[in-house]
């Protein structure tokens, strides 16, 4: 283990296990509204009422107060409205937000991290659009139908909100969210058939979705700007059926020489199902530098790069060049700790977007009922490797056998766990390191270069096809 003022990413790992006060009774609140949206609210059962009721018993002290108790009355007779499902919506994302909190602040305390929450000045400018309205109609005939009650006719009713909403750039995220939803839905119809219904996650989807109908809640305050290194730690891959991202978590170093920042810079882009593992690099590339550099193990120059007050790089390789070479298990080590760290915005504040980058070293890895866990300074801390990309040449054996670690500190089923980004690992008396991201950029590696020519022949033949309906 690594102490924190030499670049340990977690330095008191025992506060990992200990429990914090209100965090089960808020979980239970979210659960039981949750397991209302199964059956569906047009004619909710007792049980289904009482979801309602204790959710909205939860944020009896709140401002929320009136007008979720209001929804849970309205929800209960199966007569609620649009706005009804709204303030449900809010209350449930308010009380996952809490959760969210109480978390982080075990991390800080965990790791000994400063956290830095800017005000950010209100969106310049609102308005209300249409297609928002159609979203927001669409996810309440999903709550009154509920999760057992969708059918093909129910869920295609997306399909023309999305293809409205992705002719306005300022709706796209709304759009992919809502297309991405839809898509899983439609992959699960009939409801009324389905064995296990993944509640949590679609509730999730349906309560973000709707408070982003909202006028003004998907516009962000004007982003500054970052001149200085860029120092990459790792990318996290995120693959849906039909769009993928990869995220590159760094520590920046300005310029002007104020303390260095933990950053993220991430690309994002629409896929067809058939490209999956390394093939989603091909589509990603073109569009961030970046991701050459971390493959090449080399630091990138910003000079005036937007960045959110979140800590999120919004990229342009214009402004962007490659600069020496940054080992990121140098960066880990060294210039981690002193790192501060953005809060999360409102309405990214979910137990589930949690993903704090740590570094750990000195630690023996086992094996605990099929699972791997590091034993770190005399406690165990788990570790996902269901969570490591097949896009790269990272492996559980890799991590099982390494003793230093990037990973990203999660929390998940009630306990926090560690993915692993990279990690380092003896090979012939000399450290190597293994990178989920080292193919981003491209690789001689020959597993690579095989999962490479795959993805190509995938690639090419959709182009060919593609190319052949537009001549049409």
């Amino acid at each position: 283990m690594v102490p924190a003022d030499q670049g340990g990413g977690v330095m008191r790992t025992a506060l990992l296990t200990d429990p914090i006060d209100g965090l089960d009774e808020a979980l239970a609140a979210v659960d039981a509204f949750d397991r209302a949206l199964v059956g569906g609210l047009l004619r909710p059962r007792p049980t289904q009422a009482a979801g309602a009721a204790e959710l909205a018993d939860a944020v009896a002290g709140t401002p929320l107060a009136s007008r979720a108790a209001e929804a849970a009355g309205k929800a209960a007779a199966g007569a609620a409205g649009e706005d009804h499902f709204v303030a449900l919506a809010a209350a449930r994302t308010a009380l996952l937000g809490s959760v969210h909190d109480a978390l982080m602040t075990r991390v800080d305390e965990a790791t000994g991290r400063s956290r830095v929450e800017e005000a950010a000045p209100p969106p310049a400018e609102r308005r209300t659009a249409n297609v928002s309205a159609a979203a927001r109609s669409w996810l309440s005939d999903l709550a009154r139908a509920g999760w057992q009650g969708i059918d093909h006719e129910l869920v295609s009713g997306a399909a023309q909100v999305v293809s409205a909403m992705l002719a306005d750039p300022a709706l796209r995220r709304q759009a992919t969210l809502l297309d991405g939803f839809a898509a899983e839905l439609a992959a699960s119809c009939p409801g009324a058939t389905l064995e296990r219904i993944p509640v949590r996650r679609w509730a999730d989807l349906w309560s973000r979705a709707v408070l982003l109908t909202l006028p003004g809640a998907a516009e962000v305050s004007a982003p500054g700007t970052a001149t200085g290194r860029l120092l990459p730690l790792g990318v996290d891959v995120h693959e849906h059926a039909t769009a993928a991202q990869a995220q590159v978590h760094a520590v920046f170093e300005p310029a002007d020489g104020t303390a260095p920042r933990l950053v993220r810079a991430a690309v994002s882009v629409p896929k067809p199902d058939t490209v999956v593992e390394a093939g989603v690099w091909q589509l990603l590339r073109p569009h961030m530098a970046l991701l050459a550099a971390v493959s090449e193990g080399r630091s990138m120059d910003l000079s005036g790069m937007p960045v959110t007050a979140e800590g999120d790089l919004i990229w342009n390789d214009d402004l962007a060049r490659p600069g020496g070479p940054a080992d990121a298990f140098a960066t880990a080590r060294v210039a981690m700790a002193a790192a501060t760290a953005a809060a999360a915005a409102p309405l990214d504040r979910h137990p589930a977007r949690i993903a704090e980058p740590v570094f750990l070293e000195g630690y023996t890895v086992r094996e605990e009922d099929g699972s791997l866990l590091f034993e770190v300074a005399g406690h165990p801390v788990a570790v996902d490797t269901d969570r490591i990309p097949t896009a790269g040449p990272l492996t559980p054996e890799a991590v099982e056998a390494s003793g230093a670690c990037i990973g990203l500190l999660r929390w998940d089923a009630g306990i926090f766990s560690v993915q692993p980004l990279a990690v380092e690992r003896t090979v012939r008396k000399k450290a190597v390191a293994v990178h989920g991201g080292g193919w981003a950029g491209g690789t001689a590696d020959k597993a690579g270069l095989r999962a490479e020519k795959a993805a190509t022949d995938a690639v090419t033949v959709l182009r060919e096809r593609a190319g052949r309906l537009l001549r049409k």
